[in-house]
């Protein structure tokens, strides 16, 4: 008999480099995004934005789970099909932040892939540039300069 516990699909195995989570911590490490297009999305992110395509499984009749991750974060997306827990409206997320070091050579290399981007915009000493996915989920680069 198979025990569901142990048998995790390889796709779904952690790689051996993850550490563990510490007691007591609470990791944000997935924030769904809702599309309409999973595969138009996989290229936004991927191809306009730069994030790393790590997980593209189907793991049942009907589901499928992506997860990409920006340029050197420890939280990635996640573009589910099937999923009625993650159920959302298409464009419903607002204002996901994607913090960089310098924000006119990020909104420059985004603007050179293709991304529609606003002007860096200074709200008092911290900086924004405000973008959307194919979709109309928001985002914006941040920088502070202190970091």
């Amino acid at each position: 008999m198979n025990d569901p516990v142990t048998e995790v699909p390889a796709a779904l195995t952690p790689a051996a480099s993850n550490p563990p989570v510490p007691p007591g911590a609470f990791l944000l490490e997935l924030v769904p995004v809702p599309v309409r297009d999973t595969d138009r999305a996989i290229a936004f992110y991927r191809d306009q934005l730069g994030f790393t395509l790590d997980v593209d499984v189907r793991p049942a009749d009907g589901v499928r789970i992506v997860q990409l991750t920006p340029p050197g974060s420890a939280c990635s997306i996640s573009l589910t099909e099937g999923v009625a827990a993650l159920a959302m409206d298409p464009g419903a997320l607002r204002g996901l932040h994607l913090v960089v070091a310098d924000i006119e050579q990020a909104r420059s290399e985004l603007l050179g892939r293709g991304v529609e981007i606003g002007p860096v915009e200074d709200m008092g000493g911290v900086f924004y540039a405000y973008f959307a996915d194919p979709d109309g989920n928001s985002w914006c680069l941040q920088h502070m300069p202190w970091r």
